[in-house]
């Protein structure tokens, strides 16, 4: 961040938006994302507005150094992020992985709680100082953008978090967050904290103050905005909220408190609100990670009225139950306008209109699926158009795709299933029993692709309604104690199960060869 954003930020009302759903979001248990995801999310958020993008942990693994090798190839206009412990090492790894950024930003942490200090680092206080400044001044020998932050800052004592803090500015942090790592601290507490720590602190006008709150008791947003009311001028949160445990703050609920309450919250930021609903379901799509029904802002109820009471005043004024309107946060009324005689340019369109804009080869591929769709389903939704587009762009670089299915089910058992499967592109086929036809299929997917991953969850969910919907299925697997989820949509359920688990086993074989990521504790 250059040094008049420093100053925009802190003499204005503007709010930085520091994302982390690449790096804090994506160490939610089964939320890993390929490298192709990540960059599909990255040029997302890039375009939503967001001004820096925490591409991950360079360290942690070779995939994680290399996706944020090219997400600081790609991106633009954001500002990009790596996070570094304070080591030589971690350093030296995260600017190597910056070195084509156009805006690089290194954050490095470390613990200052007295918990975290004696039982995690088992150092002395005036150790973890020397550390701090040694790794703060190697970071901005490196890059001009440093962002230094206090793990477990909400449970270290305010006299030693102001030392850590001044020491950490003097030696060239620009940005300087205060996590809540343990979601533990109330609004009050939090407004508070800042407020006390920007007065102490003899160079706190130097660097921007940020927020890192996680949601173990619900309160991330309203802590993320209270933080502001103290002063903080930047907030660190993820697309639907997720992360570690019960997940970060929520960047569409912050962004949207923002605007819709600016009589209360008399601050503002650079990001396109229409373009929050997409950014939702590229996320959710990506990670496999469904978003709860009654989820604010981007939930699929969030503007759902069935109450006889509420729909009567929302027929007489929308105003009466809805405090913003769904365009504003980019979701469309659902259209019956596509099928199966409508063309590729209306298909195109109508994907603009959603928020996609797909390549040739990759609009020819949706297309081509979108009519098979149109053939065996009356009413094409937009909720359908996104679930398969999205399914589409979860599976364009997969190893192993199911290519056909056949089931025989019924009260006779045992119930089979007839698999066709390209691995890499060889064709083959196996027939298989089960104690039903999902099992039938999955016992089929584990002849033809051998493993010992164990089934954790298998969830399915209807895109729209009526017999005819697309199913949404979601599978987890694990192995090793490594945990990922896959997804599948299709009019058939058996086939979205079939599709689900193979998207499943795709992401556990990528997982296989980035090899173990070294410790790493999230801020």
């Amino acid at each position: 961040m250059t040094k008049s954003s420093i100053n925009n930020a802190q003499s204005g009302e503007r709010v930085l938006i520091f994302d982390t759903t690449l790096r804090d979001g994506e160490q939610s248990p089964g939320a890993s994302m390929t490298f192709e995801e990540k960059l599909e999310v990255a040029d997302l958020l890039d375009h939503l507005g967001v001004d820096i993008i925490e591409a991950g942990f360079p360290i942690a693994s070779i995939g994680d150094f290399e996706s944020v090798s090219e997400v600081a190839r790609r991106v633009k206009n954001a500002s990009v992020a790596g996070l570094a412990r304070a080591s030589d090492k971690d350093i030296d790894r995260c600017a190597e992985a910056l070195r084509d950024a156009q805006h690089p930003r290194i954050h490095t942490f470390i613990s200052t709680s007295p918990v975290h200090m004696k039982y995690k680092l088992q150092m002395e206080p005036e150790r973890v100082l020397e550390l701090i400044a040694a790794s703060v001044s190697r970071a901005r020998n490196r890059v001009a953008d440093v962002e230094w932050s206090a793990e477990d800052g909400t449970r270290t004592e305010i006299d030693f978090l102001c030392r850590c803090i001044e020491i950490a500015i003097n030696a060239g942090a620009t940005t300087i967050n205060i996590p809540d790592t343990v979601g533990y601290i109330t609004p009050a507490e939090y407004e508070a904290l800042f407020r006390t720590v920007r007065e102490r602190v003899p160079n706190s006008d130097k660097a921007i103050f940020s927020v890192h709150c996680h949601d173990d008791l619900g309160l991330a947003a309203a802590n993320s905005l209270a933080g502001v009311r103290g002063g903080a001028r930047q907030i660190e949160c993820t697309i639907n909220g997720i992360g570690e445990r019960a997940g970060n703050a929520s960047l569409e609920e912050v962004v949207m408190a923002m605007k819709t309450r600016h009589d209360a919250l008399p601050y503002h930021t650079n990001i396109d609100a229409r373009l929050l609903t997409r950014a939702s379901k590229l996320v959710s799509a990506v990670t496999s990670f469904p978003v709860q029904y009654n989820k604010a802002i981007v939930g699929r109820n969030a503007f759902a009225h069935e109450s006889g009471i509420h729909q009567d005043g929302m027929l007489k004024n929308a105003f009466t139950y809805e405090i913003m309107t769904p365009e504003s946060v980019g979701v469309t009324k659902t259209s019956l306008v596509m099928g199966k005689h409508s063309g590729r340019h209306a298909f195109r369109e109508k994907l603009k209109e959603l928020g996609y804009d797909l390549g040739e080869n990759a609009l020819e591929d949706a297309f081509n699926r979108f009519k098979d769709l149109a053939d065996r389903k009356k009413f094409v939704y937009d909720e359908d158009l996104v679930a398969l587009v999205d399914d589409e762009i979860v599976t364009a670089h997969d190893h192993i795709k199911v290519l056909s299915l056949m089931v025989m089910a019924g009260t006779q058992g045992p119930q089979s299933a007839a698999l066709t499967l390209d691995i890499d592109g060889e064709k083959v086929t196996h027939q298989a029993t089960g104690n039903g036809p999902v099992d039938a299929i999955f016992n089929a997917i584990k002849a033809l692709a051998p493993h010992e991953a164990t089934l954790e969850l298998f969830q399915v969910h209807a895109v729209t309604e009526g017999t005819d919907a697309q199913a949404e299925v979601s599978v987890r697997l694990s192995e090793d104690g490594k945990s990922v989820t896959g997804r599948g949509a299709d009019p058939d359920t058996l086939v979205a199960s079939a599709r689900a688990y193979v998207s499943a086993l795709n992401k556990l074989i990528l997982k296989r060869g980035r090899g173990k990521p070294e410790a790493m504790q999230a801020i």
